[in-house]
């Protein structure tokens, strides 16, 4: 696969902007403030991995007409001024006695006036990212300007990829999944599953990859019961179901799927747990299309896994995917999040079949006008056997 051209054309941003402002001048908004990596990104190109660092606070203003505005440290000004963003306000910091908040007060006056109504994201999966006294010090020094919540138009605007964003993700997925074809290669009974970890990671790199910043799984004999914990020095022995489960990033943009593997010949349990949540992924593919709603996604996939209406504790069957490894829509009972052409999402069912054992299978789609576009290489309903 021919590796994408790194980072994005002017014009991409641009068209972002113009999308975000005209749904902004239909909400009355002034203004928005953005503190949050994925937001900042996604309307200037501002990537870095120093955001890992919670000390230094960032801003982003997106105004109702004109560039957004850059108010950061200073010791970001020079990878700011690599964007498209020419108006960059910094500060030095770390300060406590004043990270900013003066500037950002000031700029947002500027942009907004005294009395603008200027949009924050309050809702579900956003965060501040600013300490909640300095946030009190910023609304103090706008009275008359009303903060409302524009939570929704922002994950409204990313939610639906261009085309250039799909093809990054496409070859993080591709490359995982050439990673994930070679796990029998490497997988021998006696590691245990740090060691497995440890050799997954360099796969995956090898491949190309930037960054493994997500690889979860496990295993357990006759299935497993946790994804989520670190890699213990388990053993694995034979009659085991290994899962492993990444999310690989390429140019800021993630992959997130997983594959479960057999070692030695599966019980009939097994075996059948593979192909019921192979089939359930493949109902959800049948019908991911524009005018599909999450909840119709979820319950689909839990009809063909033969389940009622509950997802038990996983909560949910998939979502969005992006900038980051999990993002809006969840296909869920409670998402009413309607499909749309250009939506990169994860296909994630789950299935416990004994006695606490669970089975969990994910791919990697585009949402297409006919239909949906696989981003990872579809799995065997075989469960692969090492």
């Amino acid at each position: 696969m021919i590796e994408p051209n790194r980072g994005f054309p002017v014009s991409e941003f641009e068209a972002r902007l113009r999308k975000a402002q005209a749904q902004m001048a239909t909400q009355g908004l002034s203004a928005m403030l953005l503190t949050t990596e994925p937001e900042v990104r996604y309307f200037s190109g501002f990537y870095s991995q120093f955001w890992q660092s919670p000390t230094r606070p960032w801003f982003m203003i997106v105004p109702l007409s004109g560039k957004p505005i850059a108010v950061i440290p200073e010791i970001g000004r020079q990878c700011m001024s690599n964007t498209w963003v020419d108006d960059i306000r910094t500060w030095d910091a770390p300060n406590p006695d004043d990270d900013g908040i003066s500037s950002l007060a000031d700029t947002l006056c500027e942009v907004a006036g005294n009395v603008g109504i200027i949009g924050i994201m309050k809702g579900a999966e956003s965060h501040l990212r600013m300490p909640m006294a300095n946030y009190e010090k910023l609304i103090a020094s706008l009275p008359d300007n009303p903060i409302q919540d524009c939570n929704e138009l922002v994950r409204g605007l990313r939610v639906v990829k261009s085309e250039l964003e799909i093809d990054k993700i496409r070859y993080a997925a591709q490359a995982a999944s050439r990673a994930f074809l070679r796990v029998p290669q490497f997988i021998s009974i006696g590691m245990t599953d740090r060691e497995i970890f440890q050799v997954m990671k360099h796969e995956l790199l090898n491949e190309g990859v930037d960054d493994v910043s997500y690889l979860v799984g496990g295993s357990g004999q006759g299935g497993y019961d946790d994804i989520i914990s670190p890699p213990s020095t388990r053993k694995i022995s034979n009659g085991d179901v290994v899962i492993l489960d990444t999310g690989c990033i390429w140019d800021g943009y993630f992959c997130d799927f997983d594959r479960n593997y057999s070692i030695g010949e599966p019980s009939t349990l097994v075996a059948d747990a593979h192909r019921i949540i192979w089939d359930a992924t493949e109902a959800g593919l049948e019908i991911c299309k524009p005018g599909t709603t999450c909840a119709e996604l979820f319950k689909t996939m839990n009809k063909a896994m033969g389940l009622g209406d509950d997802a038990g504790a996983v909560g949910r069957f998939g979502h969005g995917l992006g900038m980051q490894l999990t993002e809006h829509p969840s296909h869920a009972a409670f998402d009413q999040t309607v499909l749309q052409e250009g939506m990169v999402l994860t296909l994630e069912p789950g299935y416990e079949f004994s006695d606490g054992k669970m089975m969990v299978h994910e791919e990697n789609i585009v949402v297409r006008t006919n239909g949906a576009e696989l981003l990872s290489t579809r799995v065997s309903r075989e469960i692969m056997v090492i």
